[in-house]
């Protein structure tokens, strides 16, 4: 038996890692993480480009010649030594890093494709093959219902297949052959379990394919196929071996380059007597070689030039999966049960594989991982193309479990079909799921992540998440993942920690490793395989089910050793001090570095409430890397003045710095009045505090029916308005849910009474039907206005006494009146433009539930020649109290 080493260091020569990794992307260094097994597919031929695009081995970062550690501070005219130099030793250990990586593996996108390495893969030599990582165990095997639960049957053993020097086993389940069936005659001739390839089923003999190949392609004087194995697909290793390339194993090691082989070659055979043997076996395909150079007869070099590989031929050897299905039974089934079986220094373990791609979290009362490699025929074939990035993102935010309206768990399919076309209806192009990977208990809503590659069994199979994806797609909606790699689930039957045994095979050991107060795991992002494990699981929810970008849950919990339960001032010196995980930010940046290099259209956003500097800057220039980030105070302050703060208390100056973020780069906020926190972690939806039965602010029962619906439609607009370019919404507070989620739990009795969502309220004429119309005419807004990718907008007029905001957004004036009591027959509020200005858009609007207090004729003004707020013009307008108007400049007068 070959050893590991000698298996993978030959399969990745294979044609097929070439195609995987072309070569403007190989980086020639020594090879020690072991590489992905060679899986020939009909949708995967050698020939084939899958990354198209020329890249440079690592990110353009850092090629940049520009690159500078603390450029956006210079570009904001920050000055601050101790936080400047921290970014220069952050740089600095950015570059180790990458060196200490680029000496690990071949080239850059091999760092975020571990999931092809490690887990479940089946082999085109009718096997499958499974590898982990579990350095603090001394024996492996596999376990499941496909051999009867015994850890000594298709096992792996120390010195046999298993542990290495990085812990890595390798485990082989053989298929097996069909009672009165044989093997193939010819080892290149393969049966293709995977793919939906039938050609080679139509009942041609394997001798009349060698007749045809020989009559139709090899030029006189050639070799034959009888004589070795490899002989009908030589031309074709020659594109990656160069001529005469080895034809064993054993030849495999220490091979020199293409052009010196061939020397030694043409040394060897330079009494040979002549013949008519062509001057090289190089297939060019069109394409120039250097070894080219050494070909004399200009006859033979474009004769070469023209010829392409014996695919076609190649191809009609190959069984599809009617014939593989006739001759094999798979030697772990589609479907089939099984975990990892460890023998630790403490004892024999059964572990959830970490890379376990589908997990049933309780099967007879323990979890098992289910192999998931469905026929051509169940598998979901994909339809739709990912819709073209947006200048301005809308985003609904959802929870696939709650999204029904009867009490129980909603599965995937029905969210495809009832909640996605709601989410065209209302407006939105992007929506972000939360819970959708496998997690601890249905009452964590999914932040206590067990299985970072699997997509919750609660809700459906990964098939019916991928028909999820490919139906929003279709209607041009972006799908975004609330990924959790901030910490992680403690359990240890089903998650990460004690994986092998050990106490840090993922996590921090001690303090350092656990939560402060949610009582998870923290991951260990100083190691390399920590790091892979982490970076490939972003790639396989890009890969594997078309993800459009993610949302980085909670970044504090891993950028401070604290957890990010301390007080922030906004001092440079809280960014910086002993509290700081380095290594988690070298994570954040080696992580979007990646993923925009090798999908650039995807968008990354930070949740962070500690306004960490840079996490919208670029690397290159000392920045995270991050396309968003979300500001969580604005939620924080409206729920504050909602709950505590009477109504003409209101400070409209600290509403206004809050909403602008009072710092650079607030235009990349994606801004919310509430998301999911306010309705789902024990608080209360702004509708409920609004129109509940215990509503504080109102002064009596009329004021109480219009003082709800009022504030809920102008805090969305303001918060909407005067922000960055992005906004989000959760599910059902567009319409104004009156309850809050409870999950079932203990403390209620497991009942689901409350978690769901009340569609039912949008049936029928009313409130919530109005608020929806409300909504859904503010998303249009943006569609026919552009506001949110019109820039930062200009404050120029807030006043605490009138309760009044007024600011301009490109040609749209925005007007708040936030005043209980007092309306404003004529307010004079400042614009740059003299013109006509009319209303485009007004919350006051009966079909708003609104009163209607400004009559159609009102609609229209034209400015005076008046200073008002620094500005040369001034228009007298109408301002109910507790309502807000958009104004349109719709013509240009000049004066």
């Amino acid at each position: 038996m070959t050893s590991l080493a000698g298996q993978i260091r030959f399969l990745s020569l294979s044609p097929n890692f070439q195609h995987q990794f072309p070569q403007d992307k190989v980086l020639q260094k020594p090879l020690v993480f072991p590489r992905k097994k060679w899986r020939c597919s009909a949708t995967q031929q050698p020939n084939q480009q899958q990354h198209k695009s020329k890249r440079s081995r690592r990110p353009s970062s850092d090629s940049d010649s520009a690159v500078d550690p603390v450029g956006f501070l210079t570009k904001h005219g920050i000055t601050h030594k101790p936080f400047s130099q921290f970014l220069r030793e952050r740089y600095k250990m950015y570059k180790d890093l990458q060196d200490e990586l680029f000496n690990r593996h071949y080239q850059l996108i091999e760092m975020a494709t571990g999931y092809e390495i490690l887990g479940m893969h089946r082999n085109c030599h009718h096997r499958v093959d499974f590898m982990e990582w579990a350095p603090g165990a001394r024996y492996c095997a596999l376990v499941g219902d496909f051999n009867g639960w015994s850890p000594t049957e298709n096992c792996a053993r120390e010195g046999h297949f298993g542990h290495d020097d990085f812990g890595y086993w390798f485990i082989i389940l053989e298929d097996k052959l069909r009672e009165g069936e044989e093997r193939e005659k010819f080892y290149f001739q393969q049966y293709n379990y995977v793919d939906d390839y039938d050609k080679g089923d139509d009942g041609v003999p394997i001798e009349e394919i060698m007749k045809k190949i020989d009559e139709e392609y090899w030029e006189p004087g050639e070799d034959r196929f009888t004589k070795n194995r490899y002989e009908v697909a030589s031309k074709l290793y020659e594109q990656i071996f160069g001529p005469n390339g080895p034809q064993t194993e054993e030849e495999l090691e220490d091979i020199p380059d293409a052009e010196t082989r061939y020397k030694a070659w043409k040394e060897q055979h330079k009494d040979d007597p002549p013949s008519n043997l062509p001057p090289t076996h190089v297939i060019d395909n069109g394409k120039n070689y250097d070894v080219f150079n050494i070909v004399d007869d200009p006859v033979w070099r474009e004769k070469f030039r023209k010829k392409k590989p014996p695919i076609s031929y190649w191809l009609e050897t190959r069984k599809g999966r009617k014939a593989w299905l006739k001759k094999y039974v798979p030697g772990i089934p589609h479907g089939s049960n099984y975990r990892v079986y460890f023998n630790t220094p403490d004892g024999p373990l059964e572990r959830i594989p970490a890379w376990a791609t589908y997990v049933l979290p309780d099967v007879n009362g323990k979890a098992v991982a289910v192999h998931w490699e469905p026929p051509p025929e169940s598998a979901y074939k994909w339809r739709n193309k990912h819709p073209k990035k947006p200048k301005s993102l809308r985003i609904y935010e959802c929870h696939v479990g709650i999204s029904g309206s009867d009490p129980k768990i909603s599965s995937f399919n029905e969210f495809t079909d009832k909640i996605l076309p709601h989410v065209k209806e209302a407006g939105y192009n992007a929506i972000q799921l939360i819970g959708v990977i496998e997690h601890k208990d249905y009452y964590t809503v999914g932040y206590r992540v067990t299985n970072l590659f699997a997509v919750s069994s609660r809700y459906g199979t990964p098939e019916d998440f991928k028909r999820l994806v490919d139906e929003a797609h279709g209607l041009g909606i972006l799908v975004f993942l609330d990924i959790v790699h901030s910490y992680s689930a403690a359990d240890e039957m089903v998650g990460l920690a004690l994986f092998d045994g050990s106490n840090d095979c993922y996590f921090h050991t001690g303090k350092r490793g656990h939560h402060k107060y949610w009582g998870t795991r923290m991951f260990k992002y100083g190691d390399h395989d920590v790091l892979q494990f982490l970076i490939s699981n972003l790639n396989w929810w890009i890969v594997e089910y078309h993800i459009d970008g993610f949302q980085f849950h909670s970044l504090p919990s891993m950028m401070y050793t604290h957890n990010g339960f301390a007080s922030f001032t906004g001092d440079l010196e809280e960014y910086c001090n002993q509290y700081v995980d380095k290594d988690a930010l070298l994570y954040l940046i080696l992580a979007n570095e990646m993923l925009h290099f090798l999908h650039p259209n995807l968008i990354t956003i930070a949740e962070d409430a500690t306004l960490y500097p840079g996490l919208c800057e670029p690397t290159s220039q000392g920045g995270l890397g991050f396309d968003y980030f979300v500001n969580l105070s604005i939620s924080e302050m409206w729920l504050s003045l909602l709950q505590n703060v009477p109504d003409l208390d209101w400070s409209m100056s600290e509403i206004m710095r809050t909403l602008t973020g009072n710092r650079k780069n607030a235009e990349k906020m994606l801004m919310f009045a509430e998301n999911h926190n306010q309705s789902i972690s024990g608080g209360q939806s702004f509708a409920e505090i609004l129109f509940g039965e215990n509503s504080k602010q109102s002064s009596g029962k009329e004021d109480s029916v219009l003082r709800g619906p009022a504030l809920h439609r102008m805090i969305r607009l303001i918060t909407f308005s005067s922000g960055g370019c992005a906004y989000l919404n959760f599910m059902g507070n567009e319409f104004g849910h009156p309850e809050r989620v409870e999950f079932p739990m203990p403390s209620n009795k497991f009942s689901f009474s409350l978690a769901n969502r009340r569609w039912d309220l949008l049936a029928n004429e009313g409130l919530h039907r109005d608020l929806f119309v409300f909504d859904k005419d503010l998303m249009n807004l943006d569609v026919t206005e552009r506001v949110l990718s019109r820039g930062f907008p200009n404050v120029h007029h807030v006043n605490d006494a009138t309760k009044v905001i007024c600011y301009t957004r490109g040609p749209l004036l925005f007007v708040f009146n936030f005043h209980p009591t007092d309306s404003y027959a004529k307010y004079s509020v400042g614009v740059e433009e003299a013109g006509e200005y009319r209303i485009i858009f007004n919350t006051d609007e009966k079909k708003y539930s609104g009163q209607g207090r400004i009559e159609d004729t009102q609609y229209l003004h034209r400015t005076i020649a008046k200073r008002i707020d620094g500005l040369r013009n001034c228009l007298e307008i109408p301002l109910p109290n507790r309502s807000a108007q958009v104004y349109k400049l719709t013509r240009i007068l000049r004066i």
